[in-house]
């Protein structure tokens, strides 16, 4: 789940990690408002859209008056901003974030990320502040410095200190920056975080280390624990069609292609859009039902594909371990008398019940294409879309 700047802020103060003073603005009204409340020579003016790259993009304006706020805030807000993350369609610009300016030295990076490749929790840190990391991963990646963490004990004051020497931090501000990186630490492991990430940490010209911006992921799969952190979410930052999905306990992601995917796992959704791939289709979604859908289920996930409007076809490739295929095939005969559906249907089944599964669907006398193989499936589907 992401979450805004300044929520995310708001978790990090919380914490003891130094943010500068802002305030929330969703009208203009409300902006010039906070600006006067902050009583700042410079007010930063912030678009607050779940992306980044929005300084690049237009979204972050640096105002010297109240009227300048306000001009800018009049800018911004409805506009669609378009990063470098949003894709060629943008993002609707709802809120602001007012900050009070900083006396900017020098800045910094600083991220906790989990380390896939050896299932550790890492603290990274740059001097190259300001820069996207991938970028400085590309061009200087000996400017990047990582400390993995132990997870019986954490992160340890010797780390947090050798990364700030590492990165260059002024002596002055040694003990500062340590205990700025014990708490974001804290802060990621509490919350259940994927990433958090500030870029820049600064040193301001009164000698304190501040998150001047930054980004905090959470593991949707910890929500559980983490009731307060939903009231963070923001709905009109997400796809319409993966919320509906997320009712129903389904992973659902757009994609650009004209063919739905219907599927029962990650590894066999993976599997079955490079195979669409490899006979020249586009797969539109990554839509996986679980291991333990229902008819219910199935229907609704019908529904949700054939939402988007640019699906010309829909391929069901099921592999039925702990889901059985006649449940699979009930809910695809149930789900396509429901929607009425006349876009081409092309369905695999494989494993428990197969025979009854396939059984139901060549009885039900819907216009449904068998497939004995994925191959098979890919092909059909594709063939069919493009008729």
């Amino acid at each position: 789940m992401n979450i805004h700047e300044y929520q995310g802020k708001e978790i990090l103060r919380s914490y003891g990690v130094a943010v500068p003073n802002g305030k929330v603005a969703f009208t203009v009204e409300e902006a010039v408002e906070a600006a006067k409340s902050l009583e700042s020579d410079v007010t930063v003016v912030k678009a607050q859209i779940h992306a980044g790259g929005r300084g690049k993009a237009g979204g972050v304006k640096l105002a010297k008056s109240l009227d300048d706020v306000q001009a800018y805030a009049e800018e911004l807000i409805g506009k669609t901003l378009v990063t470098h993350q949003t894709g060629a369609e943008g993002q609707e610009i709802k809120r602001l974030l007012i900050e009070e300016g900083c006396d900017i030295q020098k800045e910094f990076y600083v991220g906790v990320v989990i380390d896939r490749a050896t299932s550790q929790v890492v603290l990274m840190g740059s001097e190259e502040g300001g820069t996207e990391i991938e970028e400085v991963a590309e061009k200087t990646p000996e400017k990047i410095f990582k400390e993995y963490v132990d997870p019986t004990v954490g992160l340890q004051g010797f780390q947090a200190r050798r990364m700030a020497f590492n990165i260059n931090i002024p002596a002055a501000q040694l003990s500062k920056a340590v205990a700025f990186m014990m708490g974001l630490y804290k802060a990621f492991v509490e919350k259940d975080c994927s990433i958090a990430e500030i870029n820049p940490l600064i040193v301001t010209g009164d000698g304190e280390i501040m998150a001047l911006d930054a980004k905090l992921n959470f593991d949707s799969n910890a929500l559980y624990r983490q009731k307060d952190l939903l009231e963070y979410r923001d709905l009109s930052e997400e796809d319409p069609k993966e919320i509906e999905a997320s009712k129903y306990d389904l992973s659902y992601i757009s994609l650009d292609g004209n063919i739905g995917c219907m599927v029962n796992g990650a590894g066999l959704a993976m599997a079955t859009m490079d195979i669409i791939k490899h006979y020249h289709g586009d797969p539109a979604n990554f839509l996986d039902v679980g291991g333990g859908a229902t008819a219910e289920k199935v229907t609704e996930a019908f529904k949700i594909i054939l939402s988007d409007k640019n699906v010309e076809g829909i391929l069901v490739n099921i592999f039925g371990g702990i889901m059985r295929c006649d449940i699979i095939a009930e809910g695809v005969i149930e789900a396509t008398k429901q929607v009425g559906l006349t876009l081409p249907l092309v369905v695999r089944l494989e494993g428990t019940n197969v025979e009854l599964g396939k059984e139901l669907l060549k009885k039900s006398g819907l216009n449904i294409t068998a497939a004995d193989s994925m191959s098979d499936a890919a092909q059909k589907i594709v063939s069919l879309v493009q008729q």
